[in-house]
């Protein structure tokens, strides 16, 4: 377990706190919002995600008051900076589905109706860059990012700068997009989604101020389920993919909509292997207790267990 502690709700007890929570969602709503491979239900809605959208507005409030006391304090008034919400977890293991679906809640609430999403994949490294430096096959594991790019953008987020960019990535081509930036112009709230987003660490003398990504999160979320489970998701979603996406011209990987079943099967059991798998135990999963709460899936996507950090 670590260090934190955390109080353990099962998917009827967590249900429960949803208390007068409104559903905003429709199924229309629910097909647009899911991933590839993912079935989300409105009762995933429900029982699960109404109730962490209220826990978010009770605890984005409290920050607005924390900030307003602070204010009064100095005898000024700060610059005003968004609400930034961590969300992480494995490859294949349902964390954007759960960033959108988040970022549709939490629009709907009328204290904060703008809410931005961004993930790090724009801030990995162009492929030139990890080609030269041997890294194009290590893509998603922490060295393959521009880390002091990506902390640079989220300080720049919470002193309050008006109008700050993030690198724009394509997964069609499997490269970032030159040119191409997205926008965020003060929201209420920033959702940063991605892999490694809880990493921290020991700070070495030598470093000094070493600052982190979750250092300036106000809450976190981990996407959490056992790697088997991952493991077929991410395989299942590979085979889908050779029947769409991989077949896009401009793929970058068409060459694997063209390979055998068996071929496929085996090549994306290799990639799981090599890198997804192994970026999970050595990166992704150590940084799971650091999060404020833990969603836990069980074999068929559904959450059925809930992780919530003890203050």
């Amino acid at each position: 377990m670590g260090f934190a502690a955390y109080t353990n709700f099962s998917r009827a007890e967590w249900a429960k706190l949803r208390a007068a929570t409104p559903l905003t969602l429709s199924e229309a709503d629910l097909a647009e919002l899911q991933g590839q491979n993912e079935q989300l239900s409105l009762a995933e809605v429900v029982e699960v995600y109404l109730p962490l959208s209220r826990l978010l507005n009770l605890h984005l409030a409290a920050t607005r008051e924390l900030l307003r006391v602070t204010d009064r304090f100095l005898g000024k008034t700060l610059a005003p900076s968004p609400y930034l919400l961590g969300v992480a977890g494995s490859v294949a293991v349902g964390k954007s589905t759960t960033a959108r679906v988040l970022r549709a809640l939490l629009a709907r609430w009328p204290d904060h109706p703008r809410v931005d999403l961004v993930t790090t994949d724009g801030f990995l490294y162009p492929n030139r860059v990890l080609e030269e430096r041997g890294l194009l096959a290590r893509k998603g594991f922490p060295e393959s990012y521009d880390l002091r790019r990506l902390v640079r953008f989220v300080a720049d987020l919470k002193a309050g700068v008006p109008e700050v960019s993030a690198p724009v990535y394509s997964h069609l081509v499997y490269d970032i997009l030159p040119g191409e930036a997205q926008l965020i112009r003060q929201p209420d709230i920033v959702i940063l989604e991605g892999l490694n987003v809880l990493e921290g660490g020991d700070r070495r003398p030598e470093e000094g101020a070493r600052l982190f990504v979750s250092d300036y999160f106000d809450f976190s979320i981990y996407v959490d389920a056992e790697e088997a489970f991952i493991k077929q998701w991410f395989l299942q979603r590979f085979q889908q993919l050779r029947e769409t996406a991989f077949r896009a011209p401009q793929s970058y990987f068409r060459k694997y909509a063209e390979l055998s079943e068996g071929d496929a099967a085996a090549f994306a059991t290799q990639v799981w292997e090599e890198i997804n798998g192994a970026n999970l135990r050595d990166n992704v999963l150590p940084t799971r207790e650091r999060a404020h709460l833990i969603l836990e899936k069980g074999p068929d996507h559904r959450i059925e267990r809930v992780r919530l950090r003890r203050l």
